[in-house]
């Protein structure tokens, strides 16, 4: 999906798109264009953030310079194959990684060397993806997380469509936050719906 004008690098049609298809198959990828200090929207989105960078191309100085390598819950190198380079890399990774002001040392972030031409390093890495589910699952994170992105969803989507004017009748950030955590198990989507149709409402009141 072409991203447009969006600063995240995600389509406005993105989120939808991935509650729709995990109602029908259990892992769903959303791979962006490229990462960046722009385009980190993905990371509101997933359960799981997989970085894949490659050996010689930028990609480990550029993320270690915009600071976002503490956002991925997982690290793969990919390239494999060619050796030397790709080894290298790994290791800059999980230097980058130790000395990082941030590092949280009881948070499993496995660096692992992968191969898409010579699918090895492949069930390691679902491995890894796994493992980092059912901690979630264990710890109660994942309903934490979810409800963390969807409420970040709702306050963008109805700040975007109707500006600070349109949530302060819902009594501002503070209060719209508030009464999101009265129905954790509504979606994004359909809250969304329902606060525009009250802000809307109060508008036309005001007019």
């Amino acid at each position: 999906m072409a991203a447009r004008d969006r600063l995240g690098g995600l389509a406005d049609a993105t989120r939808g798109a991935v509650v729709i298809l995990s109602a029908a198959f259990d892992f769903v990828f959303v791979e962006t264009v490229g990462v960046g200090q722009s385009e980190i929207d993905v990371a509101d989105l997933v359960d799981t953030l997989i970085f894949v960078g490659q050996p010689d191309a930028g990609d480990l100085l550029q993320s270690m310079k915009a600071g976002i390598l503490e956002m991925p819950d997982i690290f793969a190198i990919n390239k494999a194959d060619i050796g030397e380079s790709a080894a290298r890399a790994v290791q800059e990774l999980r230097s980058g990684l130790d000395l990082s002001i941030d590092a949280d040392a009881e948070r499993e972030r496995p660096v692992l060397l992968i191969s898409a031409r010579d699918s090895t390093g492949i069930d390691e890495l679902v491995d890894a993806a796994y493992r980092h589910r059912r901690a979630l699952e264990a710890s109660g994170e994942l309903r934490t997380r979810r409800a963390q992105f969807r409420d970040r969803f709702v306050l963008e989507r109805l700040e975007a469509r109707y500006g600070s004017f349109g949530i302060e009748t819902l009594g501002g950030r503070p209060g719209l936050i508030e009464r999101l955590g009265r129905d954790p198990e509504a979606s994004g989507s359909a809250l969304c719906d329902r606060f525009g149709r009250e802000i809307e409402t109060s508008l036309r009141k005001t007019d």
